[in-house]
């Protein structure tokens, strides 16, 4: 079986896990990872970039070093390729999780129990779930579904045709340190900075390949492929990020809803642009938008096997 063959194989054989088993529920790796990063910024933690930046090389070429090792040595023939880049790819995706967090969302909206959607809601996104109303809660989660979709699913996915185990976990290890130190407060201002930009170039090529799949997956939940073309291009660009401008334009397009407008954070409140056109989203357009993020994430794996098992 040839290196590309076997990488191939590996993704599929991963994604495939996690849709079976989903995250582990203990001991998960990832979680690790976050633990071990909240050690070492006790010592590393300075209000400064150049703090930062020693953080994050650290951390993310620890990820990288392991997975370099772990190919080398348990890869070195074809099953141990299969099977290390299957381990490794179940451990960096979380495609399954998210689309079970927003079934339950629907079900929690569905049933009028707002306390339990509030409850359910930081597992998504980290707005504040005590300022919002039902049809608040259903734009949230569907906006955090559409961002990652890309970041859970697509781009570990994209680095790991690409870069093999070093690409994934090192991709795992950039998004987990932007969402631990990449905001814009007090504390992380600079310190996060690196993380931050760090994460904005790792995903610039997965979030507008995630936008291209999204567009031409559009008719899965009746939607058109030219309406999330000409959100994309028209909305995206006005979103702070200039990678969830394109998932969330490219969803609220192909689903005929409007994104963005007031957010709501724990500390402060952003007037987010509008993406697409069409009226608010609810709980029927989380549930197709869950629907549309599953056909995407098949789409990313099948296409990631593709180009591995081409250029691998």
């Amino acid at each position: 079986m040839r290196k590309g063959t076997a990488r191939a194989a590996g993704l599929l054989l991963g994604f495939a896990l996690d849709r079976v088993l989903g995250d582990p529920r203990r001991g998960h790796p990832v979680a690790g990872f976050g633990s071990a990063a909240q050690v070492l910024e006790r010592y590393t933690y300075r209000d400064s970039r150049a703090a930062g930046i020693v953080h994050e090389v650290v951390l993310v070429g620890a990820a990288a070093g392991l997975g370099i090792g772990l190919q080398r040595t348990l890869g070195a023939r074809a099953a141990g390729e299969v099977l290390v880049t299957a381990a490794a790819t179940w451990t960096v995706l979380g495609g399954t999780t998210l689309a079970k967090t927003g079934h339950a969302m629907a079900d929690r909206l569905e049933g009028e129990d707002l306390e339990a959607a509030r409850a359910l809601l930081p597992s998504l996104c980290g707005r504040d779930p005590r300022a919002l109303d039902a049809d608040g809660l259903a734009r949230a989660a569907l906006e955090s579904i559409a961002e990652n979709t890309s970041d859970a699913t697509v781009a570990p996915l994209f680095w790991g045709a690409i870069a093999g185990v070093p690409g994934l976990l090192a991709y795992r290890a950039i998004n987990t340190l932007d969402a631990m130190v990449g905001y814009r407060n007090e504390r992380y201002e600079n310190f996060g900075w690196a993380a931050a930009r760090t994460d904005d170039v790792a995903n610039l090529g997965p979030a507008r390949f995630s936008g291209i799949l999204t567009t031409a997956l559009a008719p899965v939940v009746g939607g058109r492929p030219a309406a999330a073309w000409r959100a994309w291009r028209r909305d995206a660009a006005q979103h702070p990020s200039p990678n969830a401008g394109v998932a969330e334009a490219s969803m609220a397009g192909a689903l005929g809803v409007t994104l963005g407008g007031r957010t709501q954070y724990r500390h402060v409140v952003e007037m987010r642009p509008t993406l697409g056109d069409g009226p608010v989203p609810r709980i029927p357009d989380l549930r197709r938008a869950v629907r549309l993020s599953e056909a995407v994430q098949l789409a990313a794996a099948l296409s990631a096997a593709a180009r591995a098992a081409i250029h691998g």
